[in-house]
């Protein structure tokens, strides 16, 4: 390896975490002695570019995140999916894990309703509060407490600066705290959380609960680069090695480059089993 000297062109995205995931199978695919090289596209416009192959892959895309052109690009075989990147992702309302002290029974739903006071702000009361998305995110937060009909009110936080900042003020406080908030994010590499248990019907109608994020390759690097075909279709992440990098990366001012190639050469015995398998052909 590599087969030929073409560069693997890789696509970087709009969110630090698919920038870990891209950089980490990058250094790796280095390792094997392939040329690599990146490209910042979005979400949406990269189908295009992949399926015609001027883009090899695209790592870490969400799946609820689609778009009007990968779904059809897919089902015509233009752009191939070789499945799950390992990453667990969710989003809902996550407390600091203290707070199941304060209100025992949690994360069950009706031990949190239950709770409803303690959860108040003087914005909020008698309501308990639940710190919500910026409001140009959306307001499925809103829309869950008027569905559910728990006495609770939304209220919308500035940025997602605001949200890390003021769980991290909690956190120092042990304060009463519930927000709407998404793994894998960073800040939950440095705090103790839980999640509240939704109802079925509320999960169903609103909620992102393991949420597949694929690793999409354009068809053509299985007979341009079978090592790497190979390499992609087994590499995995998790959410703790992301979220640990992530916290190097936004909280702490570090290099990407040099971060992620900290983890590939602390973590060889991680995925020189998925080299092996390449190199073996299989």
């Amino acid at each position: 390896m590599p087969e030929n000297q073409d560069p693997v062109v890789l696509a970087l995205l709009e969110w630090t975490g698919q920038h870990i995931s891209t950089k980490v199978a990058g250094h790796i695919l280095e390792e094997m002695g392939y040329t690599v090289e990146y490209v910042t596209a979005g979400s949406y416009p990269s189908a295009i570019p992949l399926s015609e192959g001027e883009i090899a892959a695209v790592l870490e895309f969400w799946s609820n995140n689609q778009g009007e052109y990968y779904p059809s690009l897919v089902e015509k075989g233009e752009i191939e999916n070789v499945g799950d990147i390992g990453l667990n992702a969710y989003e809902g309302w996550l407390y600091p894990k203290y707070m199941e002290q304060q209100c025992p029974g949690l994360p069950d739903w009706d031990a949190f309703v239950g709770c409803a006071e303690l959860f108040a702000t003087p914005e909020s009361f008698p309501n308990g509060r639940v710190l919500a998305y910026p409001a140009d995110w959306g307001h499925r937060s809103a829309d869950i407490i008027e569905y559910s009909g728990i006495p609770f009110e939304a209220v919308p936080a500035g940025s997602e600066g605001a949200l890390v900042a003021e769980l991290q003020s909690a956190v120092e406080r042990e304060a009463p705290l519930v927000m709407m908030f998404w793994s894998p994010h960073w800040v939950l590499s440095t705090v103790d959380s839980g999640w509240i248990t939704f109802p079925e019907d509320v999960k169903e109608k609103f909620v992102m609960i393991n949420v597949p994020v694929w690793k999409l390759l354009w068809p053509g690097v299985k007979d341009t680069w079978p090592g790497a075909y190979s390499l992609l279709s087994s590499f995995q992440l998790d959410n703790h090695s992301q979220e640990v990098m992530m916290d190097l990366i936004d909280n702490q001012g570090q290099d990407l480059d040099a971060v992620t190639r900290a983890w590939v050469e602390d973590n060889r015995d991680v995925w020189q089993p998925w080299v092996d398998k390449a190199m073996a052909g299989s």
